[in-house]
């Protein structure tokens, strides 16, 4: 980062007062008589109809409203384990995305736990404050119990962002990406660079959207996951999902990549070799999404290949997959039918609404933002940019169509919400 651009973010953060966020108060508050309302005697009343009923906390407070993001600061962005307070700033910044784009309140939390179980245990004893809870920058393999145990244990919804979020957006990127180029999902050869968080969420997802495991390789440091790897009995049971019955030839990345349709990449910067993409079948598709330095750049791949399609996590080339295209949204339809959980069907559901959207026409107020003549459904946009303000009416509805037909929903679908 430059000297400019560091200066700017600092003072962006410090002035005019520290931080991003803060508290408005939602009722009249200037009488004698509204403070009695609001606090002593009259609180009492919303106290005692919630002591009678635990769903009136969604009537009588800020609970239906209210998500919660929450670290321990042992992945943060790509900075790696920062810990939990120097973590804030980034759960600070989730929360303004929140209400900016979805209408959502949030408070971020950062909890000093770097034990599985104690961040379980606190997080599942503050949960009654929320509708949801966002699960954030917690590095793997811990997140997947942390969020398993969660799910168990409370009964809002639970989603940890850096799984879901990611694999949700590469997913519907990838469904239009493979329809462009002609080819379906069942039959496509997929090889994952990154076996943590977002590499195993895409893949189960990818699963869910019709992918066969039989035709796809994850790798990790040690080349593809394989059951015959000398420490195979010792990987962690995410990554034993996916393990292969590979041929030696096809154990090392550059192996695994001779002939495969698509590429995904959730690991560091430069680990994809232009030359490799040679070794891949026709019109490859390309997800680096390293950040801010791909598995590979858009220039070096094109220079290499001119056809295939290509997706970054920047925002400074064409088809960014950037979670803020899923999570503000799920939340809003999830947390408008007072959902339990977020299951497969919710998340398939979310996929197929921001594919569907980058086939619709670009409007005027998107073009402008991004400073565009032009956007339609291409390989140059094979997914909606994320200051799309359709995203909400898209996305929402989706999620919370799917929450009421799959049986996660307390409520019925929103008579507000389109037809």
């Amino acid at each position: 980062m430059n000297d400019t651009l560091k200066k700017s973010a600092l003072d962006y953060h410090e002035f005019p007062i520290p931080g991003k966020l803060g508290i408005a108060i939602t009722k009249p508050f200037e009488t004698a008589a509204q403070l009695s309302l609001a606090y002593t005697p009259g609180v009492a009343e919303p106290v005692r109809e919630i002591q009678a009923d635990p769903e009136n906390a969604y009537r009588y407070t800020a609970k239906g409203n209210l998500v919660a993001v929450i670290s321990n600061g042992t992945a943060v962005l790509g900075l790696g384990d920062c810990g939990a307070l120097a973590g804030k700033p980034v759960m600070e910044g989730k929360a303004v995305l929140f209400k900016k784009f979805a209408d959502i309140d949030v408070f971020d939390i950062e909890v000093d736990a770097r034990e599985p179980k104690d961040f379980i245990d606190t997080v599942a004893r503050i949960a009654p404050t929320f509708g949801g809870i966002n699960l954030e920058d917690i590095a793997a393999p811990s997140c997947f119990e942390i969020e398993e145990k969660l799910i168990e244990r409370c009964d809002i919804p639970v989603f940890h962002d850096d799984q879901h979020g990611t694999a949700i957006v590469l997913c519907a990127g990838l469904l239009n990406a493979l329809e462009l180029v002609g080819k379906k999902i069942e039959d496509a050869r997929i090889v994952c660079l990154g076996a943590g968080a977002a590499g195993i969420a895409s893949m189960r997802l990818a699963v869910d959207l019709g992918a066969r495991r039989e035709n796809m390789l994850l790798v990790d440091r040690k080349g593809v996951i394989h059951r015959d790897r000398e420490d195979f009995s010792s990987l962690n049971k995410e990554k034993l999902e996916f393990a292969s019955a590979a041929a030696a030839e096809r154990r090392s990345l550059a192996g695994a990549l001779a002939g495969a349709d698509v590429f995904i990449g959730v690991s560091g910067p430069g680990l994809m070799k232009p030359e490799w993409l040679m070794l891949m079948a026709e019109k490859p598709i390309i997800f680096a999404l390293s950040n801010p330095d791909p598995e590979i750049r858009p220039e070096d791949a094109l220079a290499v290949r001119h056809d295939l399609i290509m997706a970054t996590g920047r925002s400074d080339y064409p088809n960014q997959v950037n979670n803020v295209l899923c999570f503000p949204f799920l939340f809003r339809g999830a947390l408008d039918v007072r959902a339990r959980y977020v299951n497969a069907a919710m998340k398939t559901a979310a996929v197929r609404a921001i594919a569907a959207l980058a086939r619709e026409p670009v409007p005027q107020e998107v073009l402008a933002a991004y400073g565009q003549k032009s956007l339609s459904f291409g390989p140059d946009y094979i997914i909606p940019k994320p200051l799309d303000p359709r995203l909400r009416d898209h996305v929402a509805p989706a999620v919370a169509r799917a929450a009421v037909s799959s049986g996660a929903a307390r409520l019925p679908y929103p008579a507000h919400y389109p037809a």
